[in-house]
């Protein structure tokens, strides 16, 4: 599937030190090896409605892994899907009278356009879960054939045929292994089975299907129904893929196994990064990723977003209202990538002053401040991407060039320093100035 295009990121002198990322299976900050390449998944959207803030901080985030990994001389290698197959795009199309095929192009259109606005890196590899059925097929075979997933029967108006992901048999092969990061159910997340039963149920999960040898099992191919489009599976009949096995699947195809770190939202730990784990495993004898990242839920005014709600705040109706992507951008980096926050009228009229402040200091970017000021922002985004303290050292140099302006009117400014600037703020935080 064609991505979005990349915009130019200036060169800096210099480079960013190691990186330190906060991994949510090992609970901590862990400082990450700086071997010359390294390679990062994160999940995609599904294609049922327009991009919001909580998509837009989510990639953000990420981003800014990705910038700072290139700006310490990494090569990067970023793999990103699309679900373009799943209920939920299913039963919007029905609802609306849309093809799905058509509701998915369009809203695929408008991430694209959205994250290409908000100066969102593309990934290297745009892979949407219906073009890669026919590398999905025989991963589910295999893991027929080796006896960790299995066939259900029908019951009621189902039919027969679905394949589940056996979660016991997978975590007892794994604990063979003896290795120290054999993957079993809950390592991913350290739920209790109480939490990991409630959530699987919440998100996508069918804890109560009949003939599951564990309610916890998730699906890895529904074989076809009427009115549900369907491709060819080989041994496993017609139908189309689960939701965790798809991102598996393109991750080890186009990513080293492991990878270095595995990107979404908090709300992707459990069940899809825990049970894209256990498939990892299964399929390949060693972790999906060596470090998992989460980043922080968004609501509106203190109130969780959510499409039942109808209180999402949409990209791109903001573009369409006129505001510059650079303002919403730098409203997202206000907050730390792990923290959980609201986007507020307040918060956006922040962001687009300290975006004029910091343009209004850059005409008269004092001379030799440049230097410093790109060592600071290094040192804040290598300590686990903190963009907060990346955008509070900003602050305080824009404050330093306007004071000089003042007291020592009329000022010159340094074009030198204000270029090194106007570049950091580009290629570090993807800011244009």
């Amino acid at each position: 599937m064609k991505s979005w295009i990349s915009r130019p990121v200036p060169q800096l002198p210099g480079s960013m030190p190691a990186l330190r990322l906060f991994d949510t299976v090992k609970g901590g900050i862990v400082t990450l090896e700086a071997s010359g390449e390294q390679s990062m998944y994160v999940c995609g959207i599904t294609p049922y409605d327009a991009t919001h803030m909580g998509h837009a901080a989510s990639y953000v985030a990420f981003d800014l892994l990705n910038r700072s990994w290139r700006d310490g001389g990494q090569q990067v290698s970023y793999v990103q899907n699309v679900t373009d197959v799943d209920d939920p795009l299913l039963e919007r199309a029905t609802a609306t009278g849309v093809d799905w095929r058509d509701l998915a192009a369009g809203q695929i259109e408008l991430f694209q356009t959205d994250m290409s606005a908000l100066n969102v890196l593309a990934p290297d590899h745009y892979v949407g879960a219906v073009e890669a059925v026919p590398i999905i097929v025989p991963a589910i075979e295999r893991l027929l054939h080796t006896g960790l997933a299995y066939r259900v029967p029908g019951t009621g108006a189902e039919p027969d045929g679905d394949v589940y992901y056996d979660v016991e048999a997978a975590g007892k092969r794994s604990i063979n292994t003896a290795a120290d990061d054999a993957w079993t159910l809950g390592s991913v997340s350290g739920l209790s089975d109480a939490e990991m039963l409630e959530l699987f149920a919440e998100r996508g999960g069918d804890p109560g299907r009949a003939g599951k040898r564990q309610a916890l099992d998730p699906l890895l191919w529904r074989v076809a129904r009427d009115g549900e489009p369907s491709w060819p599976g080989g041994e496993l009949g017609e139908g189309r893929p689960g939701w965790h096995i798809e991102c598996t699947v393109i991750a080890q195809e186009y990513l080293p196994k492991p990878f270095t770190v595995q990107g979404g939202g908090s709300d992707l730990i459990f069940p899809h990064h825990e049970m894209g784990a256990g498939h990892a495993y299964s399929l390949a004898g060693v972790p999906l990723a060596r470090h998992f990242a989460h980043a922080g839920m968004v609501g509106l005014d203190g109130e969780k977003m959510s499409k039942s709600k109808g209180n999402l705040v949409l990209v791109s109706r903001l573009r369409a209202d006129g505001e510059e992507p650079a303002a919403i951008r730098l409203a997202i980096l206000a907050h730390h990538y792990r923290t959980d926050w609201s986007w507020t009228a307040a918060g956006f009229a922040q962001a687009k002053d300290r975006l004029r402040t910091w343009r209004d200091a850059l005409a008269v970017a004092p001379q030799g401040s440049a230097g410093t000021l790109l060592g600071r922002l290094r040192t804040e985004l290598a300590n686990d991407l903190n963009a907060p303290g990346a955008l509070a050292a900003i602050d305080a140099w824009a404050r330093t060039a306007l004071a000089k302006t003042v007291k020592d009117t009329p000022a010159a400014g340094s074009a030198t320093d204000a270029a090194l600037v106007s570049d950091a703020v580009d290629a570090l935080l993807g800011v244009e100035l």
